[in-house]
């Protein structure tokens, strides 16, 4: 799991490129088809299956989101943050040393402050979900001062959300304004923008926002908040996978990537790896360039990695990887 150097987004942001952005081109039938293909064109071996899990773990964002969340909860989602795989697992499979937590934890900013006390020695950080998550339609100034509020309260990561209107009428300056000034709002927090793709119509839309917000200081680009009737899906994550990609040969800059909502399977999880080491490459398969937005997939992980050991491992991963 450790055997490349952690890497981080180093974006800085550039002005606004109009020409750049109306000049990028989407084939949706060659991408659909290429995310299709990318999971089954090389095969996990069996002896590796449980280090990409384990590589998948330490890529989460666990995350709760719910209108009946409690504090409770949250310092329950902490916990297992801090280990979220059974001791007796990891010392099976020789993985005890590691150190193994997730990335992050998400949540609403009413309990940023408690997630921070429970996860205080742990360097797991906290993210919250603002600037009017998850519509992005409550006043402007509203969003910006969240944002503030969220890391006085001690968030390390900020995941925004646009305003999609921007997107459907092509307002590029304006989310271009949008972005920075949120970005500048995050102060030292990393600001994780969602672009609500399901809410975007084409994936066209979704490569010109993405490199909208690249522009705007975006450290990492996201997929969905989790509420939308479409979340994360793997065409959607290679044209944005390949948005960033463009923006780093053009730039020099890197930017992280997280894909949310829906992923809650532990084969769907090395799929997206697979995307990911195909498309961009190691530097970005670890937590400090990649995450998985997710409440339910640690679960599943933990129970395959539990197959994994007693020999009953899922037929489901026979396909995916290298």
């Amino acid at each position: 799991m450790n055997s490349h150097a952690r890497h981080h987004p180093d974006n800085r942001g550039t002005a606004l490129d109009i020409g750049w952005v109306n000049g990028l081109r989407v084939n949706p039938a060659a991408a659909e088809l290429r995310a299709l293909t990318l999971p089954k064109k090389r095969s996990v071996k069996k002896a590796y299956q449980a280090a990409w899990l384990l590589r998948a773990i330490s890529c989460i964002d666990l995350t709760t989101l719910s209108g009946d969340d409690t504090a409770e909860r949250v310092r329950r989602l902490c916990h297992k943050a801090r280990n979220p795989v059974r001791t007796d697992l990891l010392q099976a499979l020789g993985a005890d040393s590691l150190g193994l937590t997730v990335a992050a934890v998400c949540v609403y900013h009413a309990y940023v402050e408690t997630a921070v006390r429970v996860l205080e020695g742990s360097e797991i950080p906290v993210a919250a979900v603002s600037a009017g998550f998850p519509a992005g339609l409550s006043p402007f100034s509203e969003r910006v001062a969240e944002i503030r509020r969220s890391v006085e309260a001690g968030a390390r990561e900020i995941d925004i959300v646009i305003t999609r209107a921007h997107v459907f009428r092509s307002e590029w300056t304006a989310l271009y304004d949008e972005v920075a000034a949120f970005r500048e709002a995050c102060g030292p927090a990393h600001m994780k923008v969602i672009l609500a793709t399901g809410d975007l119509a084409t994936l066209r839309n979704v490569a010109r926002a993405s490199l909208v917000c690249m522009m705007a200081g975006a450290d990492f680009i996201k997929t969905s908040t989790g509420k939308e009737t479409v979340n994360a899906n793997l065409p959607v994550g290679l044209v944005m996978a390949r948005a960033i990609r463009h923006y780093h040969e053009q730039t020099g800059m890197s930017v992280g990537f997280k894909p949310a909502g829906g992923i809650s399977t532990a084969r769907t999880a090395i799929d997206w790896l697979a995307m990911i080491h195909e498309e961009l490459g190691v530097r970005w398969l670890d937590s400090g360039m990649f995450r998985f937005g997710a409440s339910s997939l640690l679960g599943d992980i933990e129970r395959q990695l539990e197959h994994h050991v007693t020999g009953h491992y899922s037929a489901a991963f026979r396909h995916p990887m290298s």
